[in-house]
């Protein structure tokens, strides 16, 4: 006898059974009703990149977690599993721009692997939403990212949420303004992503451990902790810096955009401590965080003109977000957010088998309601009808339709639901709609 195995997974990779699948369907079927009613296209990529694909692109934080995917024969061309979707949209872009057309805005939904230490919220394995558009350089498709990010998460429910903006440009500014040479900048980035987790003080002493002069942490520190809520904390930041080439002037466009479109004033803020670790951003940023309960982010994009760049001779201006759906979805589970009934089975009638001399008009009858769009289980053994209405009871099914001997010698079924137990008894040709009709006013 083979040695018995312990089921389980690896760590941080999960099974979904079907309730929780059919709550994660319904997260996604929202954003993807989102994406394509702003006019985004679905792409898929192979899960496996060439390693030299994904790495120079992230930053020296961000590739220490991504996976090898090695495999003997393949030891010549090395492989490593995607660490997020945007560097294989770069690569499509510039692998197949003969065939698309600018604007490309495309979405994509798909899993995406990380060598994190498994924690709530995450996970090694998760999947991510995300929406770009390429070959715009205006503002105006950044305003579009952040209107779309504002629209998902308001169908999604969620009561509070702000959309945090930011621009790296000005960051690069704050940094010279404090002092601090451009060697040091991807010091400044990875430090002041840490402000939630770490707090100011937490990101003072980060950044002196870095060996940043104490001057130029003063300084630096006293422009990035004040804040006024909304645009006038550009007001603010631009006493101190003046406008320039800092992004200041393209922040103000993005306000002016956001309130043309209606994005409620709550809904975003402009925070200049946030600065998204990925080393290829160039523009605009964003990132969505809820406080209650606190799971980090679960939006976050921005705008990266160059990356294209590292696949083609010239490069194309490129803005996107992407939703972190692992998140999303224990938030939904945390606050309740599902529509009633989610959780319960895809499945709306239970036909009933009585035995061998009923079996074909159970398989006509089965027939008959999928062909009127109902999701129907055929019971696939002929046992007593308690515990087949037991079994719909037990499964969540509203439906069952029960048609024995006296039924089908008199041409007619018997539908119940079980909620009420109210029975209607129809003709086969009519059972369509009478299920239709029951389900829609249970």
């Amino acid at each position: 006898m083979s040695q018995f195995i312990k089921p389980r997974p690896p760590k941080g990779f999960r099974d979904f059974l079907p309730r929780t699948m059919r709550r994660r369907r319904y997260v996604i079927d929202c954003i993807t009703e989102i994406f394509e009613r702003f006019g985004f296209e679905p792409l898929d990529t192979p899960i496996l990149e060439l390693r030299e694909t994904l790495f120079g692109k992230y930053g020296e934080d961000a590739e220490q977690l991504i996976f090898s995917a090695q495999h003997g024969r393949s030891a010549s061309e090395p492989l490593a599993m995607r660490y997020d979707l945007t560097v294989p949209l770069a690569r499509v872009v510039a692998q197949h721009e003969s065939q698309l057309s600018l604007p490309f805005k495309r979405y994509h939904i798909a899993p995406v692997f990380r060598g994190e230490r498994p924690q709530r919220g995450r996970y090694r394995e998760f999947y991510q939403c995300d929406a770009d558009i390429v070959g715009v350089a205006g503002v105006m498709a950044d305003a579009e990212i952040v209107i779309m990010m504002q629209r998902i998460l308001s169908r999604l429910g969620f009561p509070q949420f702000v959309i945090k903006i930011n621009h790296r440009r000005l960051l690069t500014a704050i940094g010279a303004f404090s002092g601090l040479p451009a060697a040091q900048l991807p010091d400044l980035y990875r430090s002041v992503d840490k402000f939630d987790k770490l707090g100011a003080e937490g990101v003072r002493a980060d950044l002196a451990a870095r060996g940043i002069a104490e001057d130029a942490i003063s300084r630096m520190m006293d422009l990035l902790s004040a804040h006024t809520p909304g645009a006038a904390s550009l007001d603010q930041i631009e006493n101190a810096l003046g406008m320039g080439e800092n992004g200041l002037d393209e922040l103000r466009e993005l306000a002016d955009l956001l309130a043309a479109a209606n994005v409620p004033a709550e809904h975003y803020d402009f925070d200049f401590t946030m600065a998204r670790g990925l080393g290829y951003y160039t523009g605009p940023i964003f990132e969505t965080s809820i406080s209650q309960p606190n799971l980090g982010s679960i939006t976050g994009g921005g705008r990266y003109d160059n990356l294209i760049g590292m696949f083609r001779r010239q490069s194309l201006p490129t803005t996107g977000t992407s939703f972190g759906i692992e998140r999303i979805i224990d938030l939904l589970d945390e606050l309740d957010l599902y529509p009633a009934g989610l959780g319960g089975t895809v499945v709306q009638a239970l036909v009933t088998v009585f035995g061998a001399d009923t079996r074909r008009e159970s398989l006509r009858i089965a027939d008959a309601l999928r062909k009127a769009g109902i999701n129907a289980e055929l019971h696939l053994e002929a046992r007593k009808l308690g515990r087949q209405i037991a079994y719909a009871d037990r499964k969540g099914i509203p439906l069952v339709t029960i048609a024995g001997s006296d039924e089908i010698n008199l041409g007619v079924v018997k539908l119940r639901r079980l909620a009420d137990r109210r029975e209607q008894v129809v003709k086969l040709a009519d059972i369509g709609e009478a299920a239709q009709a029951l389900l829609m006013d249970s």
